[in-house]
């Protein structure tokens, strides 16, 4: 069933979940929420956006459709039990800022940021808050502006940033696991974030440097002359940062088998490439880099994947 604009009584356990982040992501879930349990939270530069609510077709994998219809979360007079946070990386903290005085302390945060480092910085702002990360390999784009795209179902990993979190990460599963996608509880999220961070930081920034899909770099000469260096310097970042560690060919071959899955997909940052907008490269290879200054360790592919994309990120926004 999916989510309609009528609003919530938002009585305290009513399920109602707010999402900040209206795009791909943010859309994927609220159209899979329960009828009536969502709302979109509005930017505060729009102050005439929550006027009509949003309205889209959600296309699902098994090929079917679903008009979704969204209100936007009035703080005045609306209380949500869970808030889902689907901004990119370097708007974060920035929009929690004026978002997290309309919610009482007790109220759950979900980040699903790619990345790794705007998290933390959250979880550092907030560490009496109950904040949780997520980590999902579902797929969504948006090829127009009223349509988004379920581009292929997968797995979302759950866990606790802050002390609060913990009790309340069973409650949360539930609610997001009420909308019929896959939805996993761990006490590892922290080694599901960097599983994603090593897979985005091998596929996205050639993928958008590129121009292409997910599968295509694979025969790439860019891709070619770099992925075993860039395995090598994720190797030795992974040993010393004292988590799992993998050889470089295994990271390669990891890296390879999301491509060749995910074939036709476009990366985040090749869509925000597209459409001139800033990319998150700084929380993938460039938290790479920085990480590695930290540990003393040189991190030159990573160094030039990063400037590369803020490149062309500038030149596409000319």
């Amino acid at each position: 069933m999916a989510a309609s604009g009528l609003v919530p009584s938002n009585r305290p356990g009513d399920g109602t979940v707010a999402i900040l982040g209206a795009g791909s992501l943010g859309r994927l879930w609220a159209g899979y929420l329960p009828a009536g349990t969502a709302l979109f939270v509005p930017r505060t530069d729009s102050p005439d956006q929550s006027r009509y609510p949003v309205s889209y077709q959600l296309l699902c994998p098994d090929d079917t459709e679903r008009p979704v219809t969204v209100a936007w979360f009035d703080p005045a007079c609306q209380l949500p039990d869970l808030l889902l946070v689907t901004t990119k990386a370097q708007d974060t903290l920035a929009a929690l800022e004026t978002v997290m005085p309309m919610l009482p302390e007790h109220t759950p945060v979900v980040l699903f940021q790619n990345g790794m480092g705007s998290q933390q910085a959250v979880a550092a702002r907030w560490p009496d808050r109950p904040v949780l990360a997520a980590s999902t390999t579902e797929g969504a784009n948006r090829p127009a502006a009223d349509i988004t795209v379920h581009a292929g179902r997968g797995q979302t990993w759950l866990g606790a940033l802050t002390a609060s979190a913990n009790p309340v990460i069973t409650k949360v599963t539930e609610t997001l696991a009420s909308t019929g996608l896959e939805v996993i509880p761990t006490a590892a999220i922290l080694q599901r974030l960097w599983d994603k961070l090593i897979i985005n930081a091998g596929i996205n920034p050639f993928t958008a440097l590129l121009d292409c899909p997910n599968g295509d770099l694979l025969t790439a000469p860019l891709f070619l002359e770099h992925i075993d260096a860039l395995c090598r310097e994720i190797s030795q970042l992974l040993e010393a940062e004292k988590l799992p560690t993998a050889s470089p060919q295994a990271l390669r071959q990891r890296i390879e088998q999301v491509a060749t899955a995910t074939a036709s997909n476009t990366s985040s940052m090749r869509a925000d490439v597209q459409h001139g907008r800033a990319t998150e490269i700084d929380y993938i290879n460039g938290f790479m880099v920085s990480r590695g200054a930290r540990l003393g360790l040189p991190m030159p592919v990573n160094q030039m994947l990063t400037e590369q994309v803020k490149q062309l990120s500038t030149n596409y926004g000319r």
